[in-house]
């Protein structure tokens, strides 16, 4: 037991690090990937914390994460539409998003939700070694284990549905994928599942894109020029993802 929790509080030191550095890099506004690496982290945070809830500690930090997350999401979309106009020739398109989002780099590093994510994330560990100590912790490698295997079944059976919804299925495949690399040792992955997970999460983030810009198309006038660009991208999108899909469902579940 005590070596599973010498693993969760040394994952949990190294992801702090990490939101630091991501921390100071935001600050000082000159990474273009500093919110990208800064949302990852806490990813990887969210899902080594959900095999623990229940446990002392957890309910807040999964809080605090999530409120990070929900400042950092419509920034992270600009972010990526702008770099994608960019690419494509719409010079006037990019430079607006830019400027929208001038400043806000700082403002995420300032702001009290990743704040409160720090304090309580370098306290954790203390709040580990106390539930070890009376006892809290029996089980734990049962705990996590049942829930790693539901995680399975659930992307299984949107798998096994027909009428999925994409988007679902995304978040799903990310969950497995993130809970594996905080859990190696208890579920490890053969390098084909490993390459068809990420094969079909990219797949389908492509089509994703898409999807979220032709909606923003529907608000906003300038983007117009992009949709038909767009639509041939979702309708393309959606038969590589529904490809990935069916690969990945063999590769995991009928095998």
């Amino acid at each position: 037991m005590s070596e599973l929790v010498d693993r969760i509080v040394a994952n949990t030191v190294r992801l702090e690090v990490k939101l630091w550095a991501c921390q100071a890099r935001l600050e000082a506004d000159t990474d273009p990937e500093a919110l990208h690496d800064l949302r990852t982290t806490v990813r990887r945070l969210r899902s080594l914390l959900r095999p623990l809830r229940g446990l002392p500690g957890v309910v807040q930090l999964e809080m605090s994460a999530s409120q990070v997350g929900v400042l950092t999401t419509p920034l992270r979309d600009l972010e990526v539409l702008a770099a994608h106009l960019h690419k494509n020739g719409y010079t006037g398109q990019a430079q607006r998003r830019l400027q929208q989002l001038a400043g806000s780099y700082a403002r995420v590093a300032d702001s009290e939700q990743l704040a409160q994510l720090l304090m309580i994330l370098e306290v954790f560990p203390r709040f580990l070694r106390a539930a070890e100590r009376e006892g809290l912790l029996r089980g734990l490698r049962q705990r996590i284990e049942k829930v790693l295997e539901k995680q399975w079944q659930t992307l299984e059976k949107a798998l096994n549905d027909p009428g999925h919804d994409r988007h679902r299925v995304r978040l799903l495949i990310k969950r497995v994928r993130y809970a594996a690399e905080a859990y190696p040792e208890l579920n490890q992955l053969p390098p084909l599942v490993l390459a068809r997970l990420k094969g079909a999460q990219q797949a389908l983030g492509e089509w994703h894109d898409a999807w979220q810009w032709l909606l923003q198309a529907g608000q906003q006038a300038d983007l117009q020029p992009c949709v038909a660009q767009w639509q041939a991208t979702l309708e393309h999108g959606e038969k590589r993802a529904d490809k990935a899909l069916v690969k990945l469902s063999a590769a995991c579940f009928h095998s």
